[in-house]
């Protein structure tokens, strides 16, 4: 298959790398070498992306979308280095088909990425139990399926690299998304003890953590044009939080206030992640966008100074008084 593909793009070709140095990230010096990745959820806008900067940058992808026939159809024709698959990655045996047939087109796999992603904005209370599960098998049980069906494939040959897109909501929770920011906490702890069950077989683990990304191209979903919101689906409020000013609502104003000033590029997004895939030395997490740095560095200098105003409840060496026993 590999000798009927066109050269990748000479070393000359390449723009400066946006990783810093450390990582030995692909450049004029660093020339990358051809990659194969298995991209989950590249159907969405962020997927869709990542796929033509690689196929672009003479990459070979096997974009998966969601199983659904409309999908299928509209990968097919993408390129000639792309294979379009299906699946859902809630059912184990369809991301297992889907895997093997990637291996089977093109013999080897380097990459695995992980865009695939669900949430519902709406209070807690509002959201019921489909809603809350719903959210748990995309974003946790699904990485859980695709992490358990490739990595031993990854083991055997003692390298590959996987790229799990959490969020900003995996470190800043909000009100009107709790569930959604639950399933993203659940990610990163899951990807962070991954990446040190991994690393003695040469395998890297990164988390990629953007804040709101707008979409850089006009295309059209399947179901008409592409929401400005991505994978959100908003839950009408009830009664009790229906006011704006309800904190719950918090979220649905967050919506409507980046509508139009969502800061992150979802192509530059897109070239970073392939500098990940290619560079020597990936981070664990890669923070995104200037409003997921920011968020993130609020709230965890939020955290220290909370630590550091109640930590005297817990100094070995504070004195204690003693309290006397009391006698009968």
């Amino acid at each position: 298959m590999d000798a009927e593909l066109s050269p990748p793009p000479s070393p000359s070709s390449l723009p400066a790398p946006s990783l810093p140095a450390s990582c030995l990230p692909p450049s004029p010096t660093n020339p990358p070498q051809r990659q194969v990745w298995v991209i989950y959820g590249a159907t969405g806008h962020l997927g869709r992306s990542i796929c033509r900067v690689a196929l672009a940058r003479g990459d070979c992808v096997t974009a998966i979308g969601r199983n659904i026939p409309a999908e299928e159809a509209s990968m097919h024709g993408w390129h000639k280095r792309c294979q379009g698959l299906v699946c859902d990655v809630r059912d184990r045996k369809t991301v297992q088909k889907a895997w093997d047939q990637a291996k089977e087109f093109w013999g080897k796999v380097d990459i695995v990425v992980n865009c695939t992603g669900y949430g519902i904005i709406g209070a807690v209370e509002d959201q019921d139990e489909h809603d809350i599960r719903a959210q748990f098998e995309t974003n946790v049980t699904g990485l859980i399926n695709i992490i358990q069906v490739t990595a031993p494939y990854f083991r055997s040959l003692r390298q590959g690299k996987y790229i799990v897109f959490s969020s900003l909501h995996g470190l800043v929770s909000v009100p009107g998304l709790g569930p959604y920011c639950a399933t993203k906490w659940a990610v990163e702890g899951l990807t962070e003890s991954l990446m040190y069950e991994l690393e003695p077989f040469n395998i890297s683990v990164t988390l990629v953590e953007p804040g709101p990304s707008r979409r850089d191209e006009p295309d059209e979903n399947i179901n008409g044009p592409s929401p400005m919101w991505g994978h959100f689906l908003m839950k009408p409020p009830t009664d009790a939080y229906r006011a704006t000013t309800s904190p719950a609502q918090h979220a649905t104003r967050m919506v409507d206030w980046l509508r139009f000033r969502q800061p992150t590029s979802a192509v530059k997004i897109s070239r970073m992640v392939w500098e990940l895939g290619h560079c020597k030395y990936p981070p664990l997490r890669l923070l995104l966008g200037s409003h997921a740095i920011e968020s993130i560095r609020d709230r965890l200098r939020s955290t220290i100074e909370e630590i550091e105003d109640w930590k005297q409840l817990n100094n070995p060496d504070a004195v204690m008084e003693a309290v006397p026993e009391k006698q009968d």
